[in-house]
């Protein structure tokens, strides 16, 4: 059996950044994390996923009143709103959706970007402030929004690992 450390690596080195410089981000990358996000599995192959690509400054900045945990998007370089279509599928755009988030939180990573998941499902108010900061159908359910950008600090490695949280064969 072959081990890609460097897979490994990079899942351990993806971190929650909330701090970005000014740099924009180049548009072959924003691409590329989009070709990454729609590699994600998806229930029956249905794919309900939709990305709202946000780098207007003005945009971003009516993305940031959100709530309150959203402010960090005024400062990104660029925001990619998850949006679910329940017509597509109904049953599964939250897992479908929320899987091509971490595809794009893991590109990010390994691309040398910083990114933090800002949740907007299951408040409306919080969609709601989506919908309208960029024009998305009414029918669309917004999961999140990936803050994304060069980041200001670069934050070690860590795992979360616990023990405690692990059962074997049984509770």
């Amino acid at each position: 059996m072959t081990i890609d450390q460097a897979a490994l690596d990079n899942l351990l080195a993806r971190r929650s950044v909330r701090s970005y410089t000014d740099q924009p981000v180049d548009p072959a990358l924003i691409e590329t994390l989009l070709r990454a996000a729609m590699a994600a599995p998806s229930g029956s192959n249905a794919k309900p996923w939709h990305f709202v690509v946000v780098t207007e400054r003005p945009r971003l900045q009516k993305l940031a009143t959100a709530h309150i945990h959203a402010t960090l998007l005024e400062s990104a370089a660029l925001a990619i709103v998850v949006c679910g279509d329940t017509e597509i599928s109904a049953r599964h755009w939250v897992e479908d959706c929320a899987v091509a988030t971490q595809n794009i939180l893991l590109a990010a990573t390994a691309l040398g970007l910083a990114s933090c998941w800002v949740a907007m499902y299951p408040e409306e108010s919080r969609a709601a402030a989506c919908r309208a900061a960029c024009q998305i159908p009414e029918r669309m359910q917004v999961l999140c929004a990936v803050a994304l950008g060069h980041p200001a600090a670069r934050l070690p490695p860590r795992t979360q690992y616990d023990a405690e949280h692990v059962h074997r064969e049984q509770w």
